[in-house]
């Protein structure tokens, strides 16, 4: 059963995983709204990617002294407040201005909410804790994106904005009602932490983790064009292609929990091959809807069986600086978003066809099984290799 602290913390991933991934579904009208090109409007992926990187050490340092209960729900008003600015945007900046500001709660909410997630069940379910906070995040995929996506088709992509704030209003609220409080957060140890992520076996989750992203987001930021054009879908079936996605991205983060409490590594590597293998059959399946369906599924179940695995494998290795290192590697994880957008965009650009990305994704996944693989070879601290299952 599922605490009520940890429902807290997922109502607010929800909310915070609907603002970020729902954009990629009304890249259309944005572009149309704005003069803008596709390209162009993929860029608020990037440009909100970019501002949970620069943000994420930035709002770790400064709401580190704060009681986490605090710390979140400060960061849950940046959320809303964030987000209405969004919606009252007139101008393609203004709306990039307004996505990066969100942004900035972003990282922190998911590093500080993984820490308490992980401290409220025993050590054996950790991974599983984190992966229902990140639950949210991925029902956010399931609920919010196709019906923000329906929605704003319908009745313009403000109306989606403005129903992310009402999200962020119920998430606060989840959090002040159901938190306990007594969490106190750190005080002196900022330097300690950060001389910590200069050491090799935490900054290589982190690139992993990125790498992961940049995989993920070289296809999925420009997935609505990808199915109308290349599997030619209609409006309404990009929805419920994404709908599905959602339901291989929420089954795959609970899956990749629930292994990685067994075998954290056999997770990662398992769940990198799959990815190739699959990327590489999106691209021959694209244009034949029902296979491309099936395939688009289990690709995103397998992205997302990497989050919380990837995750608690920082916090495994930082195990002396766990407040900074989550909280950077949100940071990581948004990185590769902004890499993976600016990717396929710039391959776009050059002339490249959409269903060539999943190709160039598969490459991405290679990199980053080769990079996890080091690991298992010769793995450099013992906690690690035994949390690894080995």
């Amino acid at each position: 059963m599922v605490s009520l602290p940890i429902l807290a913390l997922a109502v607010a991933s929800f909310g915070i995983g609907t603002t970020e991934f729902v954009i990629m579904g009304l890249l259309p009208e944005v572009a149309r709204d704005f003069d803008v090109t596709i390209p162009q409007a993929g860029h608020l992926v990037s440009g909100y990617a970019l501002g949970v990187v620069v943000g994420a050490p930035l709002v770790a340092m400064a709401t580190a002294p704060l009681p986490r209960k605090a710390a979140l729900l400060a960061l849950m008003a940046v959320f809303t407040l964030g987000n209405l600015a969004c919606a009252l945007a007139s101008s393609y900046e203004l709306l990039m201005a307004a996505r990066v500001a969100t942004a900035f709660a972003h990282g922190a909410f998911f590093g500080i909410g993984a820490i308490v997630a992980r401290n409220l069940v025993p050590r054996e379910k950790r991974t599983q804790a984190v992966s229902l906070m990140f639950a949210g995040l991925t029902l956010a995929n399931v609920l919010g994106v196709p019906l923000g996506t329906a929605l704003g088709q319908a009745l313009g992509w403000r109306s989606t904005f403005w129903a992310v704030v009402g999200i962020g209003l119920a998430a606060g609220a989840a959090i002040a009602l159901a938190l306990p409080g007594g969490m106190p957060g750190t005080r002196g140890g900022l330097a300690r932490e950060f001389r910590a992520l200069g050491r090799w076996p935490v900054l290589r989750p982190m690139l992993v983790s990125t790498l992961s992203s940049v995989s993920f987001f070289t296809v999925f930021t420009y997935i609505a064009p990808f199915l109308l054009t290349v599997t030619h879908l209609t409006p309404g079936g990009v929805t419920g292609a994404l709908f599905a996605a959602g339901v291989g991205l929420t089954v795959g983060n609970l899956a990749g929990g629930w292994l990685a409490d067994r075998s954290l590594m056999r997770t990662v590597l398992g769940s990198f091959m799959g990815l190739i293998a699959v990327l590489v059959a999106f691209a021959l399946v694209a244009p034949f809807a029902g296979p491309a369906l099936a395939v688009l599924v289990l690709w995103s179940g397998l992205a997302f069986a990497l989050v919380s695995p990837l995750q608690v494998w920082v916090l495994e290795a930082a195990s002396d600086a766990p407040n900074l290192a989550s909280t950077l590697n949100q940071g990581a994880f948004n990185l590769g978003n902004a890499l993976g957008a600016w990717l396929g965009g710039t391959a776009l650009t050059l002339g490249a066809g959409y269903s060539e990305l999943p190709a160039l994704a598969a490459a991405v996944s290679l990199l980053g099984l080769g990079l996890a693989a080091t690991a298992v070879a010769r793995p450099l601290r013992p906690s690690l290799a035994e949390s690894q299952g080995r």
